[in-house]
């Protein structure tokens, strides 16, 4: 997948909505009340032991990796990791603090929000990677550890997860069936998602790029 030059505004407004609908999507997970993903087990767990926000455990986690990441590799990560590490954070708080953001009463609209939930982190994962600007710090740390060692990368992000789980799981996190389908199925759904919304991009950089050149002209 090349990565395209230029255009930055654009991309930054694709990737700043994929964030904004991927972060929409965690939340929905964990409002769910049917199992977080290992991560945000994780994030909830250190919330409920220590307070703060999730959002805020979310960056503090990020930050933790990104230093473990650059410690592996010997370099710095891409400015992008930062970023997404930052803004999901602030924007897992901006939608906890909504009003009506509440866990429904009864199984089938858990259900409903779960799906959701696990839709919406798929594609805004999808729309968010699509811009290139960056991986987010737990893909910077797959890769860093992938370099160093040769494993495979879908070994090094299994393993990443599970001791996430564990240790959200030890400290207190919540963790349920919907923990072990977001495993299985978020990972399935990203496989459709990615390429679609790397199609979609394409298409509109294409479209904008070409609309500038005939403004020029």
């Amino acid at each position: 997948m090349q990565k395209r030059k230029g255009q930055i505004g654009p991309r930054f407004m694709i990737y700043l909505i994929g964030l904004l609908i991927m972060s929409l999507g965690i939340v929905f997970l964990i409002i769910a009340d049917l199992g977080p993903s290992p991560w945000d087990v994780l994030h909830v767990g250190l919330f409920l032991q220590f307070g703060l926000t999730i959002g805020t455990w979310n960056i503090i986690a990020g930050l933790f990796i990104l230093t473990l990441s650059a410690l592996i590799s010997k370099s710095i990560p891409q400015f992008g990791a930062f970023l997404n590490m930052i803004l999901v954070g602030l924007f897992i708080d901006m939608y906890m603090l909504l009003p009506f953001m509440q866990t429904p009463s009864f199984l089938i609209g858990k259900i409903l929000m779960f799906a959701t939930g696990l839709i919406l982190s798929a594609y805004g994962m999808g729309i968010y990677i699509s811009a290139q600007l960056g991986a987010g710090p737990r893909d910077s740390l797959m890769l860093a550890v992938t370099s160093k060692t040769g494993w495979k990368i879908g070994y090094v992000r299994n393993a990443m997860e599970i001791l996430a789980l564990i240790s959200g799981w030890l400290i207190g996190g919540p963790v349920y069936w919907g923990t072990i389908v977001i495993s299985f199925m978020l990972g399935t759904i990203s496989g459709y998602a990615l390429p679609q919304c790397q199609r979609l991009t394409d298409i509109i950089l294409t479209k904008l790029n070409k609309e500038t050149h005939q403004g020029i002209y």
